[in-house]
């Protein structure tokens, strides 16, 4: 469903922000890409997006590839976003067509679907009430919903629960579980790893824009000796304090015998 193949972007001033990526997520699976801040999550979903090009490698969905169909490759895409915000002045059900309309909907469908993802999303009560009255949880909710609106094959999860109480976390883990029965091809980006580990098939640890591991929670406990995720980043965190240690002591090195 998607594939990722040596996707690298090194950005102007030379940073390499993500180093020959590669991963494939299937149908119905929920994929952990994982790291500390800087490690290149959000720049690899920018580039999945198609509002990042990268410097080299390539992202496709069902055989769309982004570098040539970057239109069609966001049509298949959900995107939900901690930093997304709602139109205060609109209702749901309008904020619902509008993006219905932007996905070429037609208006038939459109009804249908925004019928429907009231159902699913438990958005009747409020949906056609401004937005600006709606809680936290009800706003969660909606922007879970618009995500959806055009019924895509593939969901893409930024910090979804970032500053969310335990029931707005809790609308999360549900939706998870929507998608991954409605057969969804899901990348998940989080700092919370307990969470993570809660609902995630398999994990990316993803460093300095390098996939330093993979696998079922079990395949990384096995291959690291570590229980947790968070013990596998304590060590890799220190791994790469030491090798940068190496680095600097041999460049002073080298430069003390030049």
């Amino acid at each position: 469903m998607i594939e990722l193949a040596e996707l690298t972007k090194v950005y102007d001033s030379g940073v390499v922000a993500v180093d020959r990526l590669s991963l494939s997520v299937e149908s119905g699976e929920v994929y952990g890409l994982l790291g500390p801040n800087g490690a290149g999550k959000t720049t690899t979903l920018r580039m999945i997006l198609g509002l990042l090009a990268p410097t080299s490698g390539e992202a496709s969905i069902q055989g769309c590839r982004v570098s040539n169909e970057p239109l069609r490759m966001k049509r298949r895409i959900g995107l939900v976003s901690a930093s997304a915000e709602l139109y205060q002045w609109l209702t749901p059900r309008e904020i619902l067509h509008y993006f219905a309309t932007g996905y070429g909907l037609r208006k038939e469908n459109a009804n249908a679907r925004v019928e429907e993802l009231a159902r699913v999303m438990d958005l009747k009560n409020f949906i056609d009430r401004r937005c600006q009255t709606l809680s936290t949880g009800q706003a969660q909710r909606m922007n879970l919903a618009r995500a959806l609106i055009h019924d895509p094959p593939v969901v893409l999860l930024d910090e979804p629960t970032r500053g969310l109480d335990v029931v707005g976390a809790k609308v999360v883990f549900d939706y998870v579980q929507l998608l991954r029965t409605a057969q969804k091809a899901i990348i998940l980006c989080t700092h919370q790893l307990d969470e993570a580990e809660r609902f995630c098939d398999r994990f990316g640890l993803l460093y300095r824009g390098k996939l330093r591991h993979e696998g079922t929670l079990a395949e990384l406990q096995s291959s690291t000796g570590r229980p947790t995720l968070v013990d596998m980043f304590l060590d890799l965190l220190n791994d790469a304090d030491e090798e940068e240690s190496s680095e600097t002591m041999a460049k002073q090195s080298r430069a003390t015998h030049e």
